[in-house]
């Protein structure tokens, strides 16, 4: 089972505590927070761009908003998690409103042979990866943004609820009919 947005897999991390010394300007504490949610907001931009660099890019800048306005977030309703969340959806919907092109995809490894590596696994995960954002490209933005944040940056319901500022009964309800109509698309 993963752990919420307030909990870490080390029993000593205290997310309000961290987040207040960041607020402060401890470096340390600013990258504690970068470590833990690194991964999740990571995944939740991989599964909505297509390209590894403007993944990459895109988290690099959600970083870089996150430490620059870290000021501001209040602890009022929301987790910070859900606030880190918000910045990271609305980032990738800047990044998708400002390309002028289509999203091309790209190989989520590096084309460098290796002879270790398990190629055919590579390339059949990248498919499988390939054929699901197609099939969600189709669905509506808000069952897309459940989609990422339950499946790709592994939210709990209650955390996708906090992020997109919806109850849970409502995310309940996008994401089931995101997966019929995904299950429609790909004929499971």
């Amino acid at each position: 089972m993963s752990p919420s947005l307030d909990e870490d897999l080390n029993p000593q991390f205290d997310e309000r505590v961290t987040v207040e010394a960041a607020q402060k300007g401890d470096t340390d504490a600013l990258g504690i927070l970068y470590e833990y949610y690194f991964p999740r907001v990571f995944r939740f931009v991989s599964v909505r761009v297509f390209q590894q660099e403007d993944a990459e890019d895109i988290v690099n800048d959600i970083f870089m908003r996150i430490v620059s306005n870290i000021n501001r977030f209040r602890w009022e309703g929301a987790p910070f998690g859900a606030w880190v969340f918000r910045i990271a959806r609305n980032e990738v919907v800047n990044h998708i409103r400002r390309s002028s092109r289509q999203l091309e995809k790209e190989p989520l490894f590096d084309s460098i042979p290796d002879e270790k590596r398990d190629h055919v696994g590579d390339l059949e995960k990248e498919e499988a990866l390939e054929y699901v954002r197609a099939a969600s490209a189709s669905l509506p933005a808000a069952q897309r943004d459940v989609i990422a944040l339950r499946f790709g940056a592994d939210l709990s319901v209650a955390e996708t609820a906090k992020v997109l500022g919806k109850t849970e009964n409502n995310i309940k309800v996008l994401q089931h009919k995101a997966i019929v109509r995904l299950r429609e698309i790909v004929k499971l």
